[in-house]
């Protein structure tokens, strides 16, 4: 009985994660957020049956979501470059320095503009 039970979290956990890659891949992380919950649910359920553990079910989650946590790190390693590059952005259109031939720096003050540039 217990072992049917441990099948189905695996089972659970398994399709769990799989959702989990999915709205990875799609940038969907609203998705990821909202499956928390079900995580830990799953997570707390494990804890309960820990002693009817299958060794080869166990790394087979633990590889996957390993593979969910490497996703989820250059997702967010993706929004840090971009929040950067919009601080940068930003920055210059404040004000920009520049350098004479003597290497003296000059900032130039800039208007400050409420529009995002569009590029082709």
């Amino acid at each position: 009985m217990g072992s049917d039970r441990h099948g189905a979290l695996i089972r659970a956990a398994l399709a769990l994660l799989e959702c989990e890659r999915a709205c990875l891949l799609r940038g969907d992380l609203s998705g990821v957020a909202a499956l928390a919950r079900e995580k830990e649910t799953l997570a707390a359920a494990f804890a309960e049956a820990a002693g009817e553990a299958d060794p080869a079910a166990i790394a087979a989650l633990r590889d996957r979501a390993a593979r969910n946590r490497d996703l989820l790190d250059a997702a967010m390693q993706g929004i840090r470059r971009v929040s950067a590059r919009l601080s940068a952005y930003r920055q210059v259109q404040r004000s920009m320095d520049t350098y004479d031939p003597q290497g003296r720096r000059a900032t130039i003050a800039g208007a400050s503009m409420h529009r995002l540039e569009r590029r082709a």
